[in-house]
């Protein structure tokens, strides 16, 4: 059985870090994509950051870029998101997923697997 499990969220200052980790058992994935996803209150599921199976092409929303970093582990089956300078606009709770392909995409639906979510609340 395919699990994804989420940790790291919490409540934060706006201007601070977090880290979010996000832990696959059941398989492997290290020949596959994973992304990280955020959803705040009454709105879409939206996409955040992507990374290849080998790490070496990584994709973020526009909202995001030069503050998050996501990165991989392959022999830990772990991927992460770095969050710096974070804004209350950050304010959603994060799911990370796993893709179907091995590039790095920003579709939602080219993920299968997903984690039940992890909150992440930033106060100005």
């Amino acid at each position: 059985q395919v699990q994804l499990v989420e940790s790291g969220g919490g409540l934060v200052q706006a201007g601070g870090s977090l880290r979010l980790s996000c832990a696959a058992s059941g398989r492997t994935f290290s020949n596959l994509a994973m992304g990280w996803f955020r959803q705040a209150p009454g709105k879409e599921r939206d996409f955040a950051a992507s990374i290849s199976w080998r790490g070496d092409t990584t994709y973020y929303a526009d909202s995001v870029k030069g503050r998050f970093t996501i990165s991989r582990d392959n022999a830990k089956n772990t991927v992460y998101l770095q969050m710096n300078n974070l804004k209350p606009e950050d304010t959603a709770v994060y799911y990370c997923a796993v893709s179907r392909r091995p590039w790095a995409t920003t579709v939602r639906s080219d993920y299968d697997y997903w984690g039940q979510g992890t909150q992440v609340t930033v106060s100005s």
